[in-house]
């Protein structure tokens, strides 16, 4: 079986989960949560659950940091971001349009970070490392959308970026189930923990005031 073949690789160990979290919400923007946008789909649970989170957090001081991916006019329309030649449905995602928007369900603060990327890592090419290292931030809870996408990729970075990476699987969603459930499956066994949010959301809440 598949989890045997893991299990003898020595795959599947539990990370530490350190005393300064960061929250990083994925992509949670209108473009990705309204199922009427061209690269949306219903995410409206995730959205609750990733809301919870945040709220569990709020006492600790925990950092929030959410993301957004918003091309220009010159990148939407020309040939300079490969990507968007492999997803060219991506191309909705103008600077300035309510797609790239936060979905408005979220509850944000002020205090809240906002990181604009162009590519499915919210560490490549953007300031998140640095952003998490400045606070020193020693775990990541990642949220949003998606996980075999966006997701996926932000885990991948910040493990190899020195963090600790937990997955709260209710806060994390897909346009199907197969991949949403072969890449829980993937970050689990190799870049992080994927917990329950109520394990996560009790994390938080042990947490300091």
């Amino acid at each position: 079986m598949t989890s045997e073949v893991y299990a003898r690789a020595g795959f599947g160990a539990t990370v530490r989960r350190g005393e300064r979290p960061a929250i990083v919400v994925v992509d949670l923007t209108n473009g990705f949560t309204d199922p009427d946008a061209p690269t949306g789909s219903d995410l409206a649970a995730v959205v609750a659950a990733t809301s919870e989170l945040i709220e569990a957090g709020r006492p600790a001081g925990v950092p929030v940091v959410f993301t957004t991916i918003a091309f220009t006019p010159a990148e939407a329309d020309g040939d300079g971001v490969t990507w968007l030649t492999k997803a060219p449905g991506m191309r909705a995602l103008r600077a300035g349009s309510a797609q790239v928007d936060l979905d408005a369900r979220l509850p944000v603060q002020e205090r809240d970070h906002l990181i604009t990327k162009k590519g499915a890592s919210a560490f490549f090419g953007t300031t998140l490392a640095a952003l998490l290292t400045g606070l020193r931030v020693d775990t990541v809870l990642i949220c949003g959308a998606t996980t075999s996408g966006c997701v996926r990729a932000s885990a991948v970075d910040a493990v190899q970026s020195g963090f600790s990476v937990l997955v709260p699987r209710q806060c994390v969603g897909d346009r199907a189930q197969a991949p949403h459930e072969a890449n829980l499956f993937d970050i689990q066994a190799k870049y992080g923990d994927v917990i329950d949010v109520a394990d996560a959301v009790a994390y938080l809440k042990g947490l300091p005031a």
